[in-house]
């Protein structure tokens, strides 16, 4: 029989509604429970990256799987480590007893698993009462995140469940966030996973998972990344977002981690493993040994961070650019420039039409600006507006002072007041969610959109309002030209690559938090003539001279200048 689930001594109360909840999620679907299974190639690369083999003494390890599953990683670091104890060991199987200690919260992926062990078990040789002794000590059905784990362990691996903050129940994410501090944000639970798998590794253990990648990026990982900065070494990593690494089809931008309880020290780093059985196994060969490695294959960076910044998981030389620029000059917004987005309406269909077929006031439009009127390197406008139903002060406008606007709005009241935003202050039920402003429509600036695999700027002369699918950026002191030349010849890229995590097909999110990490000089310190030639050059879009003006600008070594003009070829459109 499995063995149930003990919960900790808390101070939060309703502990039976926590019970009932981790009920109801031990029993729900595969995509609420977060169940991908991993493919078997991937497994054992994962395991050989740990030093989970069989040629070593596993039976004095302890390993932990901290979702089994299926079994994907149990059965297979089983296999290893019977084999392990029948070429090395004794034959006393109590020997094995402290040597596996794995949990999963679904009840029949428990039984059905367990039914394998067993049978694994018997093909090695034991006897059913042995083995299920065995069994009984090893597995347990319940909440990995809440159950009482004794003793530290030499392994942690697996793949830890992917489930959105929104599809837990209130009640157990309080529990889980009392618990767990790096649960952050909008942060998924496979964070307080991996956070839990660090605080039981034992002296030199290591954790191997395979899971998106999100949190050595986003803000919400920043946490975890601190815990991970401060107490532990990020022996490798791997960027499996073109590998099909699971059993079924998913969306995940996964990557494997692999991070030792020592000393912080340099990582390993793979841009683009081969899902090939063969090709991992020799790859787990190279990233295992402890030569630093710089080859075309595996990248070597000394530091992925300072703290919870997001990871830098460039070749050295880039990273090295980067923080040259990030100590040296200040922020873009440092320098007078804004970062924004566009307008975010809550109904296009009701805020955005044809800016002629819009039958309200003319100051209650604007021009708009989208995706499709910069998608050719320059803005054609395709003649969209968007209502506009703020005043300058940042207020609604009375409608009764606005006759065609109150008739347009009237007309569409029951689509409006649909929206949540809402529901929350019902007598605002004809804003937009983001406040527009006039003025910004009016001022020259740069529009990048969001997801592209390069960064497309392209200056906007003061006539457009942009949309929630564009950032913008406003020029200061800056002028917006020259502006334009630095951004596009390599800067923008540059960060945004570093910062960004990737999407499918190696597109990079161009977001305002990216975007603000880039650095300036400051206008008024650049000389005269620099400052011409900036200009001149921006608006001849003469993009191999704006290299060498942008290498001049920020005083780069030839050295620096080639890492700067690979950035610029790479972020061509």
């Amino acid at each position: 029989m499995p063995r149930k689930l003990v919960l900790h001594q808390t101070m939060l109360p309703g502990m039976d509604d926590v019970e009932a909840s981790i009920k109801n999620l031990a029993t729900s679907g595969i995509e609420e429970r977060g169940a991908v299974f991993t493919k078997p190639a991937i497994v054992e690369f994962i395991l050989d990256l740990a030093g989970y083999q069989a040629e070593h003494r596993l039976f004095e390890k302890r390993f932990l799987e901290p979702s089994f599953g299926h079994g994907s990683f149990l059965l297979p670091a089983l296999r290893r480590l019977l084999s392990s104890w029948q070429q090395l060991g004794t034959s006393d199987p109590d020997s094995l007893k402290m040597s596996i200690w794995a949990i999963e919260l679904h009840p029949d992926s428990y039984e059905k698993t367990r039914a394998a062990v067993l049978a694994l078990l018997n093909d090695f040789g034991l006897i059913r009462r042995v083995a299920v002794k065995l069994v009984d000590h090893w597995l347990v059905q319940g909440d990995f995140l809440l159950e009482r784990i004794p003793g530290e362990f030499d392994f942690v691996v697996g793949n830890p469940p992917y489930v959105r903050i929104e599809r837990i129940p209130q009640t157990l994410m309080r529990e889980y966030r009392a618990r767990y501090k790096t649960i952050y944000d909008r942060a998924d639970i496979y964070v307080p996973f991996i956070e839990r798998s660090l605080d039981l590794l034992a002296d030199g253990g290591k954790l191997g998972f395979i899971c998106a990648d999100r949190w050595t990026k986003n803000r919400y990982g920043g946490p975890l990344r601190r815990k991970v900065a401060e107490g532990f070494h990020v022996e490798s990593y791997v960027d499996m977002n073109c590998v099909d690494a699971f059993s079924s089809d998913v969306i995940a931008y996964p990557a494997i981690t692999v991070i030792r309880n020592s000393n912080p020290g340099p990582t390993k780093i793979v841009s683009r493993a081969s899902g090939d059985e063969s090709s991992l196994k020799m790859l787990a060969s190279k990233l295992s040994s402890g030569t630093k490695i710089q080859d075309e294959e595996v990248v070597t960076v000394e530091a992925l961070s300072d703290g919870a910044s997001p990871w830098i998981m460039t070749q050295c030389d880039s990273s090295k650019l980067l923080r040259h620029l990030e100590h040296d000059f200040p922020t873009i917004e440092q320098t007078g420039c804004k970062v924004g987005i566009g307008v975010a309406t809550g109904a296009d269909r009701v805020f955005i039409a044809p800016y002629d077929q819009l039958d309200v006031e003319e100051d209650r439009k604007l021009p708009l600006a989208t995706t499709k009127d910069i998608a050719g390197g320059q803005v054609e406008w395709q003649g969209l507006g968007v209502v506009n139903p703020f005043s300058d002060s940042g207020k609604l406008v009375e409608l009764d002072r606005y006759p065609k606007l109150r008739n347009y709005l009237n007309a569409r009241r029951e689509e409006l007041c649909k929206r949540h935003v809402v529901k929350k202050a019902p007598a605002n039920w004809y804003r937009t969610i983001d406040r527009i402003r006039a003025d910004l429509a009016h001022t020259p600036k740069l529009l990048i959109p969001d997801i592209k695999g390069a960064a497309n700027v392209v200056a906007e002369s003061g006539q457009l309002y942009p949309h929630h699918n564009l950032y913008f950026i406003t020029a200061g002191e800056w002028d917006i030209e020259a502006l334009k030349l630095v951004l596009s010849t390599g800067i923008a890229y540059l960060f945004v690559a570093n910062y960004s995590t990737k999407m499918r097909g190696g597109y990079l999110r161009f977001q305002a938090q990216h975007l603000r990490r880039i650095r300036l000089p400051m206008w008024r310190t650049i000389a005269a003539p620099l400052q011409k030639e900036l200009i001149e050059a921006g608006q001849a879009g003469a993009w191999e001279d704006g290299i060498s003006l942008v290498s001049k600008l920020y005083d780069l070594t030839k050295p620096q200048r080639l890492v700067l003009a690979s950035h610029a070829r790479e972020g061509v459109s």
